[in-house]
C-alpha cells in the first residue's frame, strides 16, 4: 500500500513542507500540533489547558479526516515548554484518552513553533 497524505480544514493547515498527515502501512503519522485554532491560523489564548485541548482537537480532526479515531492511538509525544505543566496537561490528556490509552512519551524542550507552549503528535492504527 503507498502511502497517502491526509488534509482536513478542521485542523491547521501545514505552514511548511509537510503534511497534516500520512497513512503507510496501516498506520497514520500524525504531525506535531501546536494549539492553532484552524479558522484563525492564531494560537488559542488561554491557560496550558486550554492550549493542550486545542491540540488534541487538532489531533483529532486529523485522524477523523483519515478514518480513524483517537481510540485507535498507539504512540504520543508530548513537547512542553515547562515540564512543570505535566500535571495540568495530564488533566485534559486523559479526557482525550480514557480507555486503553496509547505509549506516551512527555518531553520538556526549550522552543517550539510559533514560540507555542505546547506541541503533540501522534501515531494511530488506520480504521479498526
Amino acid at each position: 500500500m503507498p502511502k497517502r497524505t491526509v488534509r482536513t480544514d478542521k485542523a491547521p493547515q501545514a505552514i511548511g513542507p509537510y503534511s497534516q498527515a500520512v497513512i503507510a502501512n496501516g498506520f497514520v503519522f500524525i504531525s506535531g500540533q501546536i494549539p492553532l485554532d484552524p479558522t484563525t491560523g492564531q494560537i488559542v489564548s488561554g491557560d496550558i489547558q486550554q492550549q493542550a485541548r486545542r491540540c488534541l482537537e487538532n489531533l483529532k480532526a486529523i485522524l477523523e479526516a483519515a478514518g480513524t479515531t483517537m481510540e485507535n492511538l498507539v504512540k504520543v509525544t508530548v513537547f512542553a515548554k515547562d515540564l512543570k505543566d505535566f500535571q495540568a496537561i495530564n488533566q485534559i490528556y486523559a479526557e482525550y484518552c480514557k480507555e486503553n490509552p496509547p505509549a506516551r512519551s512527555f518531553v520538556e524542550v526549550s522552543r517550539l513553533p510559533r514560540d507555542a507552549a505546547i506541541e503533540i503528535e501522534g501515531i494511530a492504527l488506520l480504521g479498526a
